[in-house]
């Protein structure tokens, strides 16, 4: 649902019209996990298909720091490709004098997914692409004055003209942005080939890892199907930071997302509420997203706040049963993983799902 062009959608307004639709919960139900597969062919949408033209527009806008309110944040900037266009932080940067309250998200085969953002409250690249822009502890950039600043750049002006048809919108921004993100793929890691039947694709102790993977450590319950993600939200226990609560700049930042999000008691939050912002459904308070795990070993830190430097403490973290929350997913249970299974599906999530990272250095800028 995005702003149509030609007049100011306000950031809570946007928000707020979200988050008032009637959205399913997603809180953590029993289910039959897909099995794992070869991620398809990424998904064009017939209303924005993707032309190399455009996808080469989206990577400029993706590198200009002129998005941003003051010129020196751009997309790239919290989703560098070197971090597994993530960037590499427990919380992501913030425009300055405010401070952000959530870890930055990797994009690697963001194409396939079907929520964005850590509580999921946009459902397709080309809405969630305005989300940073207009946020005022991130890019902080009034939208009817980016489309003013990019149409005095001829060669912008002449490549929408080509790619749209058209003058420069907010929307054809975030449609050519969407159509390079949906570029950022990895589908050839080892784990890839081995299960399209290549000998030899994992290492002994991969295999390993992979067992532990779909069978005592459980990480396919969640993490399944093409693209190693249910699309669900649960509440794992992830552990606060105390400093962060003391901080005023998180407190304004909580308060903020918590009033545009029709939270009613806003100026009492304390914690990061997850996916409970978007629906309200009690069962879903602390919940956050399933993110996808190809590449995962380039994106650390890990969690909705970076709480995890490593793969190692993520495997212990899940291998005590998660953490003390006593509304946390009921999939949560003690492992009694041993060291060298620790070690085979630490290798499996780090070597198994590495493969060949896209390429996407910084273009030259009009």
């Amino acid at each position: 649902m995005s702003p149509r062009a030609g007049f100011v959608v306000p950031l809570f307004a946007l928000l707020a019209a979200m988050t008032l639709v009637s959205t399913p919960s997603f809180a953590a139900q029993p289910v039959s996990p897909p099995a794992l597969a070869p991620l398809p062919p990424p998904p064009s949408p017939p209303e924005n298909p993707a032309t190399p033209e455009k996808v080469a527009l989206g990577k400029q806008l993706f590198f200009d720091r002129r998005l941003s309110g003051d010129g020196t944040m751009s997309c790239a900037t919290c989703h560098a490709p070197e971090s597994g266009f993530a960037d590499a932080l427990p919380i992501s940067l913030s425009y300055p004098t405010t401070r952000n309250w959530r870890n930055s998200p990797g994009l690697v085969n963001v194409a396939y997914r079907k929520t964005l953002f850590h509580d999921g409250r946009a459902t397709s690249l080309e809405e969630q692409a305005l989300f940073p822009m207009m946020s005022p502890f991130e890019m902080n950039r009034n939208l009817d004055y980016l489309e003013e600043v990019l149409k005095t750049v001829p060669a912008y002006v002449e490549a929408f003209r080509s790619v749209f048809g058209g003058e420069i919108t907010r929307q054809r921004v975030a449609m050519a942005i969407a159509a390079f993100e949906r570029t950022l793929l990895s589908r050839d890691t080892p784990l890839d080939r081995h299960l399209r039947g290549e000998p030899g694709a994992l290492s002994a102790r991969q295999r390993a890892g992979l067992d532990l993977f779909l069978g005592k450590a459980a990480c396919a319950t969640c993490h399944n199907g093409p693209n190693l993600t249910d699309e669900r939200f649960h509440n794992l226990g992830v552990p606060e930071d105390p400093k962060a609560r003391e901080d005023p700049r998180v407190l304004a930042t909580a308060r903020f997302v918590g009033k545009v999000s029709g939270f009613p008691e806003y100026r009492a939050l304390l914690e990061d509420p997850g996916r409970f912002l978007v629906t309200k459904d009690p069962a879903d308070r602390k919940a956050f997203s399933t993110p996808p795990l190809r590449e995962v070993a380039a994106t650390a830190p890990y969690m909705h706040n970076g709480a995890f430097r490593s793969l190692e403490e993520v495997i212990d973290f899940f291998d005590r049963g998660g953490g003390d929350d006593p509304r946390k997913s009921p999939l949560l249970k003690p492992l009694g993983l041993t060291r060298g299974e620790k070690e085979a599906l630490r290798d499996f999530l780090a070597a198994g799902l590495s493969g060949r990272m896209p390429e996407s250095r910084a273009p030259v800028l009009p």
